[in-house]
């Protein structure tokens, strides 16, 4: 994957509250919650290759 590559995400604090419940209940953070979501849904609709 190289290098990560930061920015800003603003969010409906409902939908954080979620997300940040589902991190800690997998034990992960926030942000690498985040990004587990993102490439779940990319792989689901075939934008990048399957592992």
């Amino acid at each position: 994957m190289g290098q990560k590559k930061p920015f800003v995400l603003r969010l409906d604090p409902e939908i954080l509250k979620a997300v940040e419940k589902w991190a800690a209940d997998e034990f992960r953070s926030t942000n690498g919650q985040l990004e587990w979501i993102i490439t779940r849904a990319l792989r689901e609709v075939n934008r990048i290759k399957q592992k």
